[in-house]
């Protein structure tokens, strides 16, 4: 077991899940602060929510990095030395930019940096597909989002604390540095052999990745149930803030209770997760965890029945960390193990876009809903929302399992 945990794989999943998890926050909640402080009319600060369209529309030009190899370092490697170093250079230009003298000048710089961090993702996705085989998915996924967790807490929480002490400039550049974690990484790491080979035209790597898909007898199922595992989890997360002020906890009971031992949670059910994905199937995992998300949700019925009781709060949100994190991880493992690794950017870039639909669209209407129907019964509907997704699983076979059967 321990051998499987501790490989050069293992700490290049985790490394590269920090390397993309850094620059999300710094065009949100960091820059948001900055242009706060600078004065920013707060109508355009909501406007620059809108950067962040690069990472919903990625899937757009993940062919690119399918199709075209650059002559250095392989086909993965290559392109991710590239983006990370333009990465590096976006974010610093976004520090020694100015929001208070000229935003929209900020804002073409953010959307340079969510555009690079977005690319990052497409190659990292397919590079950890391409590295880890089938039955090391599970843990490497794990560790690759708690690595991503990590580098959203150092670039959230850690540059919000910094700004205290540095300006915003000193900041940006600071974590632009942080990045060469990311770009050793890639430098050390091992290219990965893909037997399938790659596409030969740009008309391969765009239409192709699609077509190879919706062939699949499973196909719109499996889009059905990627839409659905995580679905109620969202609708219920959307909404725990307002629900743990409205029952009368403190700003600093939420903030030590539900943020900051909340998030070491989530980072131990990932690896937990992770480490029964070696020891289980992924469709079993996605069964169980899925249970295990449905039940924490439902704990925040019983919180609204009980009201203020801090160890109550404490209990659930382990409960509910500590599952979300493991659903997550045999989530990003399974739709990994379902794409085919010629295409596997493109692939996975188009699944991962549509992770994010939920989180939009059915979260827009939770306030509504937890107006009408109250704590109680919201938390119990966004528990049943869950089971949709459940059921879709009974017929689906994940490709692992498909390819051993064949075999």
């Amino acid at each position: 077991m321990l051998r499987l945990i501790f490989t050069p794989r293992m700490l290049v999943s985790f490394l590269m899940g920090f390397s993309c998890g850094v620059p999300l926050l710094l065009t949100l909640s960091v820059l948001q602060a900055w242009m706060k402080e600078e004065g920013v009319d707060l109508s355009v600060i909501g406007l620059f929510a809108l950067v962040g369209l690069p990472y919903t529309l990625k899937f757009f030009w993940s062919p690119v990095v399918d199709r075209f190899t650059l002559p250095f370092l392989g086909r993965r490697r290559g392109w991710l030395l590239v983006i990370q170093l333009l990465l590096v250079v976006a974010i610093g230009g976004l520090g020694l930019s100015n929001p208070g003298d000229n935003p929209w000048l900020v804002a073409f710089a953010a959307l340079l940096v969510t555009f690079f961090s977005a690319s990052q993702d497409i190659v990292v996705d397919a590079y950890r597909r391409e590295d880890l085989r089938d039955n090391e998915l599970g843990l490497g996924s794990s560790l690759y989002v708690n690595g991503y967790r990590v580098g959203m807490l150092l670039a959230g929480s850690g540059g919000l604390i910094m700004a205290d002490h540095f300006s915003f400039q000193q900041v940006y550049l600071i974590l632009a540095a942080s990045l060469l974690v990311g770009i050793v990484t890639t430098l050390l790491c091992r290219e990965p052999d893909v037997p399938e080979g790659t596409p030969r035209t740009i008309r391969e790597a765009v239409i192709e990745p699609f077509l190879e898909y919706f062939r699949r007898d499973q196909a719109i199922l499996i889009l059905s149930f990627i839409l659905l595992y995580k679905i109620g989890d969202q609708m219920a997360s959307t909404m725990t803030t307002p629900f743990y002020l409205d029952i009368g906890f403190t700003k600093t009971e939420i903030g030590a209770v539900a943020k900051l031992f909340g998030f070491w949670a989530t980072i131990a059910g990932g690896l937990l997760g992770g480490i029964i994905l070696l020891r289980t199937t992924i469709r079993k995992a996605l069964y169980g965890f899925g249970i295990l998300q449905a039940v924490s949700t439902a704990g925040f019925s019983l919180l609204a029945i009980i009201g203020y009781n801090v160890p109550l709060l404490a209990g659930v949100i382990a409960f509910e960390n500590l599952s979300g994190g493991m659903g997550t991880a045999v989530y990003v493992a399974y739709m990994a193990s379902i794409t085919n690794k010629k295409f596997t950017a493109t692939q996975y870039a188009l699944l991962s876009s549509l992770m994010g639909v939920p989180r939009v669209l059915a979260s827009a209407p939770t306030g509504f809903m937890a107006e009408s129907f109250g704590w109680v019964v919201f938390f119990i509907v966004c528990t049943l929302v869950a089971v949709p997704g459940l059921v879709l699983l009974r017929w689906i076979v994940s490709e692992p399992e498909r390819a051993s059967r064949e075999g």
